[in-house]
């Protein structure tokens, strides 16, 4: 997508100084580290955001590599990532931190750690400006920021907030590779940039977490908090709209005002979102698993073909493709 401003950029480079110069263009200093600099095949491609110069897009290096940052010559960029396939490790904050489809990294700019990111590992990248950042934070929190944001380094791919962020990223992703016309508009464009900064702030903790949860908390009321409660406990069961509007003791037009305005859908399509969930996760932790259908029966999705559809749409993947990547880690651990 390379229209008014919106910038494309690619690279493919064989060379070890070539790869380090492209990528301190993008991040700052990059401290590359090559084992077999005659197998490096470096590839960027992706898209520089015009309205807060975000870049968008995926990078592999085709052999095995260490990217070292040292706090002495930080990043100028937030670096997040998640694998599409292969895996990378990072030594941060006095431990390791494993990454692959299901755990994605941020490398905070001004913190001492070590990326190890293997030869196979093709991943979704994004380099988000300090600058950028510390304005969207200082606007949400409506004060002056003086330290910089320091994230936790591992975000969950798979279930919550930080979940839904990721699937964010793949959408817009998705949306500038169809390169239509409407995100083309700088309005547009420029407010999806705005939330993802927004979404990574709110969805994956730091050192302000608390802050941004003081000043925007919204705690559910009462009545939602028991609706909630009677899915988690009951979602294996035949749950109907009448036995939550009774768990939480309000009429239909307040439940589904309630839910709509907390948790962003309808009850039924929470309870569904839940199960579909549940079932994720319980196919990822139990590697021993072998029949995805008698999971999904047990979490009351009893409609398969109709399982696998939304399955796919919410996940990005089929649950075979779910359950064979939790098999081949289950294996490796062994």
């Amino acid at each position: 997508m390379t229209d008014q401003g919106n910038r494309d950029i690619q690279a493919a480079l064989s060379d070890m100084d070539g790869a380090r110069e492209w990528m301190a263009s993008i991040c700052g200093p990059h401290g590359l580290r090559v084992s077999r600099p005659e197998r490096l095949r470096f590839q960027q491609s992706g898209t520089v955001l015009r309205s807060m110069a975000t870049t968008i897009g995926y990078v592999e290096y085709g052999t095995d590599v260490t990217v070292a940052v040292r706090g002495d010559s930080p990043l100028n960029c937030y670096s997040v990532s998640l694998p599409v396939v292969g895996q990378q490790e990072m030594a941060a904050q006095g431990r390791l931190w494993l990454s692959d489809q299901d755990r994605g990294l941020i490398v905070s700019p001004q913190e001492s750690q070590d990326l190890d990111i293997a030869g196979n590992c093709r991943k979704i990248h994004l380099a988000i400006p300090r600058s950028a950042l510390q304005q969207v934070l200082q606007t949400m929190l409506q004060q002056p920021v003086e330290a910089p944001v320091v994230f936790q380094p591992e975000m969950d791919a798979v279930a919550g907030d930080q979940a839904s962020w990721w699937r964010m990223v793949k959408f817009l992703m998705s949306e500038m590779e169809r390169s239509g016309p409407l995100l083309a508009q700088f309005y547009l464009s420029g407010e999806f940039e705005l939330t993802l900064l927004k979404g990574l702030l709110l969805s994956q903790p730091h050192n302000y977490s608390e802050q941004l949860a003081n000043r925007s908390a919204q705690t559910p009321p009462h009545y939602l908090t028991r609706a909630r409660q009677f899915i988690h406990d009951n979602a294996r069961e035949q749950i109907a709209l009448e036995d939550i509007e009774r768990a939480a003791g309000v009429s239909r037009f307040k439940l589904f005002e309630g839910f709509k305005q907390y948790f962003g859908c309808a009850p039924m399509a929470y309870v569904r979102k839940y199960r579909l969930e549940s079932v994720r996760r319980e196919m990822l932790e139990d590697g021993s698993i072998r029949n995805i259908s008698s999971v999904a029966l047990s979490w009351g999705l009893s409609h398969l073909g109709r399982f696998s559809t939304e399955y796919k749409a919410l996940f990005g993947e089929s649950p075979s493709d779910t359950l064979k990547r939790a098999s081949s880690r289950t294996e490796a651990k062994r």
